[in-house]
């Protein structure tokens, strides 16, 4: 049997268990890692968050894979510096740390350069990752479909792909190369460099498969008609809580960042006996790799096709608002906006929420978007929530009748891609099919341009 030149690549050769995920950057199968987490506070760069919420955020991303945290510190950046990008004073102060506190792990919440990363690795004696690599170690641990670990491992890979020089520098004084200029030990990077282009290649392509079937899923699912209304927000902000508590489900759910990383979709009847479908998505972040947002953005294009969107935010954490815009941003970027379909804000956690807080968030909130305070674990409010979200379904569609004559249901597929089908039979001559949809305020143009000639008037 003829073999591509990547079928050489098995899983177990590639590094990846797709039960368990990528290789780790961190070694933690003997005995848990003491590490120490490090804070810039670049004094010109403006950040919507103070720097105790960056620090406290960094410090949840340490948690969420279980580190032995011995010290966390912030320190003052005037100026990024090339080799290091903190200040050499501060380099030295953690270099004697970590000697002294036994420390194997430097977590510096930034993005390094291989270079910076390098040189801090020779002057400290720790392990070092930066902020990419950390959350690309949660998301490793995290993914649990096939779809997950392998777009992790993209990511994963595409990290890596720029730090390849770093990491086979040993070849170069096991071949006796002279630094990176030529040398015998060049040609095992550029061999290692093609053997990771060729993974590369292969997971995209494998990628490319996965999304085309869940594009016929989400097709299949435009023809069952039912909106759908998705949970979005910031990582543990309880979109899972909250999703398990509408739907029934067991969807994984946990007080750490990054609980869910895989889209989960649930039907559910509504009180008013309206099916509808929930879907949870994976938590936003602030400064997610770019690599990882390619990666999962066929999953956040779940968001594309909701019919209402529930942004849950943790209305008990002080940053809040920063959270939100980040979130708002990122929507912003697929095209979902609070213009083109509607928005409910779910303020969740109020059972934890300090009360001037809370009134803080409402006298500062002038969005026209609607407000419902719940808590997802004791289900305050829940119920107002779920007859918010039957009222704007209501609302934000329109009941229409349209009667297609044999030679014209060629057009019908509009009616499923874009509205909500409720009803379809045939007319008394048998000569045509009379479909009920609902069309959503936004696509109400584009039906009338359509179906003008057809519509039944009620």
């Amino acid at each position: 049997m003829n073999k591509s030149k990547n079928d050489h690549l098995t899983d177990q050769q590639e590094g990846v268990d797709f039960a368990r995920g990528p290789k780790s950057l961190i070694d933690r199968r003997t005995v848990a890692t003491r590490a120490m987490l490090v804070t810039p506070d670049i004094t010109r760069q403006p950040n919507r968050r103070t720097i105790e919420a960056r620090k406290a955020e960094f410090e949840g991303l340490a948690d969420a894979i279980n580190l032995v945290l011995v010290q966390s510190i912030v320190v003052s950046v005037r100026e990024i510096k090339p080799a290091t990008f903190i200040g050499g004073g501060h380099v030295e102060a953690i270099a004697e740390t970590v000697k002294e506190e036994k420390i194997k792990l430097l977590l510096l919440d930034c993005q390094l350069s291989p270079i910076q990363q390098r040189n801090l690795e020779k002057q400290t004696g720790a392990k070092v990752l930066d902020r990419t690599a950390l959350i690309l170690e949660i998301f490793g641990e995290r993914a649990a479909t096939r779809e997950g670990v392998l777009q992790v491992e993209l990511a994963h890979l595409t990290y890596q792909k720029g730090r390849l020089v770093r990491s086979w520098t040993h070849l170069e004084r096991q071949r006796g190369g002279l630094g990176f200029v030529g040398g015998p030990g060049e040609t095992q990077i550029e061999s290692d460099r093609r053997q990771l282009q060729d993974r590369i290649t292969l997971l995209s392509q494998r990628l490319d498969k996965v999304k085309k079937t869940r594009t016929e899923q989400r097709k299949a699912r435009k023809v069952v008609p039912h909106p759908i209304i998705s949970l979005v927000g910031y990582t543990n902000a309880g979109k899972s809580t909250l999703f398990n508590y509408l739907t029934g489900a067991t969807a994984k759910e946990a007080d750490m960042l990054f609980a869910t990383l895989d889209t989960t979709v649930r039907r559910r009847v509504l009180p008013h006996k309206r099916e509808v479908v929930f879907s949870d998505t994976v938590g936003f972040i602030a400064d997610l790799p770019t690599d990882l947002v390619a990666a999962f953005r066929s999953t956040l294009e779940e968001v594309t096709d909701a019919h209402l969107v529930l942004h849950v935010r943790d209305i008990s954490n002080p940053d809040h608002l920063a959270q939100a815009q980040d979130v708002e941003d990122v929507l912003k970027d697929l095209g979902v906006t609070p213009e083109e379909v509607p928005f409910i804000e779910v303020w969740n956690k109020i059972d934890q929420a300090d009360e001037a807080l809370l009134e803080q968030a409402r006298a500062q909130h002038r969005s026209d978007v609607p407000v419902v305070e719940v808590s997802a674990v004791t289900g305050q409010n829940i119920d107002e929530l779920i007859s918010l979200i039957e009222d704007i379904l209501a609302k934000s569609s329109r009941l229409q009748r349209v009667i297609l004559p044999h030679e014209a249901a060629g057009k019908a597929h509009w009616l499923f891609e874009n509205g909500e089908v409720t009803n379809q039979f045939s007319s008394e001559d048998e000569l045509s099919i009379v479909y009920e949809v609902r069309i959503p305020k936004n696509k109400m143009s584009g039906f009338l341009e359509e179906f003008g000639p057809f519509i039944l008037m009620h």
